[in-house]
């Protein structure tokens, strides 16, 4: 059963009586909580697409430029090591992770880029 305390810890009472206390903020082992990491991983690939959106109307001649794909492919394998940065253990990333991150920042790349082109800002 669990319950909240005044700081804001959840307790939980194990099958000996033993009581547990865990923040919600982090896990019991130190880590981040699974919530803050998918907070984490959804605000960095997000802000990621956009900076690589931005940087690729900067850099890319137009739209056939290699150079705007280029920027997105090191975006996306940049956030990584940042992940890993942060505390996020990244190894325990499996291929349905990966794919999230590629395609948040990959979404978010295209609709800025695309605005950026057919606005014609920053040129």
């Amino acid at each position: 059963m669990a319950t909240e305390t005044e700081t804001g810890a959840a307790e939980t009472e194990a099958g000996n009586g033993a009581v547990e206390t865990s923040d919600s903020a982090a896990e019991p082992g130190g880590g981040i909580s699974d919530f803050m990491r998918s907070i984490i991983v959804t605000t960095t690939a997000t802000l990621a697409g956009v900076v690589a959106g931005v940087l690729s109307t900067v850099l890319a001649a137009g739209p056939n430029d290699n150079v705007a794909l280029g920027v997105l492919g090191v975006t996306i394998l940049v956030q990584f090591p940042l992940y890993y940065l942060v505390g996020i253990d990244v190894r325990d990333f499996g291929t349905k992770d990966k794919l999230y991150v590629a395609f948040m920042t990959f979404s978010l790349w295209f609709v800025t880029w695309s605005i950026l082109m057919t606005a014609g800002s920053l040129q």
